[in-house]
């Protein structure tokens, strides 16, 4: 059975199984009662190009410059949805794809929707299945009409257009839904990067035309491409204003270019995007690269690497990236960082964390990933304070000389 009916029951069992979440995470009564019904963003401060924002959305607000762990399959690697609230995220991110396939967004959505599925009441972006269009170019076909997946998990033929983006996105039930857009590897010729932008906005309006019946407060952000190219970015940029769209992110890029070529085009494309809209640079990144990004006019981030170098035990930090592996922490009693506002990074000693990593034990790669992610909110939340003081040129050397210094041995 479909429809109305359907729906609303879907809408009920979600606010019904959320609202005893938002009481473990600590969101009172009040804050649930606030939430907005309307997506909107506003600009608090600038500092030179860097920005100072709050995103509304109908579950929360997200603090602007933000970064975004990834759960891809509707969690972040290894830890629970509790404590990526406590390392300081706002937002997380989800995958179209992956949940297309598994456990299927018609599960999902009879379940309550993604927040009661995976117990995170905050916002969730959902990323359209794009990325996968590259990452999983062996399995796939790709036309006009949209994108031919051979699934990896059973081969099963599935179809993602653009159409059927937007509404698995709404069966989550995503605070924030992507368009669907082809993302390619660089260096890549002329041609090819034209192709695909142009295909990407053909697709953009079929998006924004299947999201006009979206429930009240949900967003769509549109995707600007044109790789390393700069006229190709421009075109892209301002036929995307003309459609119109709830944000603007820029794609493309964390796909095989220098440091140099993509901060060039963060450098370029942010300008022309609208200054009362959030910007997000998809799939990056570094530490380095966020800061920098910043300073270039973005806002919102996402990248698997704090989880994924957090397994592989390396440690973000202050002090720039620490490899556990390594033999010199062995006999090492000190913290990881005793100043670190994140308690897991005070208590556990470099000794015992590389015990855990040598010894491939699964606490080692939940305790890491965690103190990466608390790092990269602490850095996010260190930007917002340094732009809204107008201390973000400041910020930016004196963090920097940190990461140059490094991780000092004791004396």
């Amino acid at each position: 059975m479909s429809g109305p009916i359907t729906t609303i029951g879907a809408v009920l069992i979600e606010m019904w199984l959320w609202i005893p979440a938002l009481a473990s995470l600590g969101w009172n009564d009040r804050k649930i009662n606030s939430m907005p019904r309307k997506f909107s963003f506003r600009l608090l401060a600038t500092d030179g190009a860097a920005r100072r924002g709050e995103m509304a959305t109908r579950h929360g607000v997200v603090r602007t410059p933000a970064f975004m762990p990834v759960g891809t399959q509707a969690t972040v690697k290894g830890l629970k949805p509790e404590e990526v609230r406590g390392t300081g995220a706002d937002i997380l991110l989800a995958n179209t794809y992956h949940l297309m396939l598994r456990p299927g967004a018609e599960r999902i959505a009879a379940l309550g929707g993604l927040h009661a599925f995976m117990n995170w009441p905050g916002p969730i972006l959902t990323d359209s299945g794009g990325f996968q269009v590259m990452s999983l170019s062996d399995l796939r076909t790709i036309d006009d009409n949209g994108v031919t997946f051979r699934s990896h998990v059973d081969g099963a033929m599935v179809e993602l257009t653009p159409e059927r983006a937007i509404e698995i996105q709404a069966l989550l039930g995503s605070d924030i839904a992507m368009q669907l857009d082809e993302c390619i590897k660089l260096p890549n010729t002329s041609a090819e990067l034209k192709r695909a932008m142009l295909l990407s906005l053909t697709w953009a309006e079929r998006c924004k035309r299947a999201f006009s019946g979206a429930a009240e407060g949900r967003a769509l952000f549109a995707i600007v491409q044109g790789g390393d190219d700069g006229t190709l970015r421009t075109e892209s940029a301002r036929a995307l204003i003309d459609i119109g769209f709830d944000g603007y992110a820029i794609g493309g890029l964390a796909v095989g270019e220098s440091q140099e070529v993509m901060l060039r085009v963060v450098e370029e494309t942010a300008p022309q995007l609208p200054a009362e809209r959030p910007r997000y640079l998809m799939g990056v990144g570094t530490p380095e690269d966020l800061i920098e990004a910043v300073a270039r006019g973005m806002d919102l981030f996402d990248c698997v690497l704090p989880t994924r170098n957090g397994r592989h035990g390396h440690a973000f930090t202050r002090f720039g990236v620490i490899n556990l592996r390594n033999a010199r922490h062995a006999g090492d009693p000190r913290a990881l960082d005793e100043e670190c506002p994140y308690q897991a990074a005070r208590s556990y000693s470099r000794a015992y964390l590389h015990h855990l990593v040598r010894a491939n034990e699964m606490l080692g790669a939940v305790l890491l990933s965690a103190i990466n992610l608390a790092y990269y909110q602490e850095l996010m939340a260190g930007m917002r304070d340094a732009i809204e003081g107008g201390r973000f040129a400041e910020f930016r050397v004196r963090t920097r000389a940190g990461w140059e210094k490094g991780d000092l041995p004791p004396r």
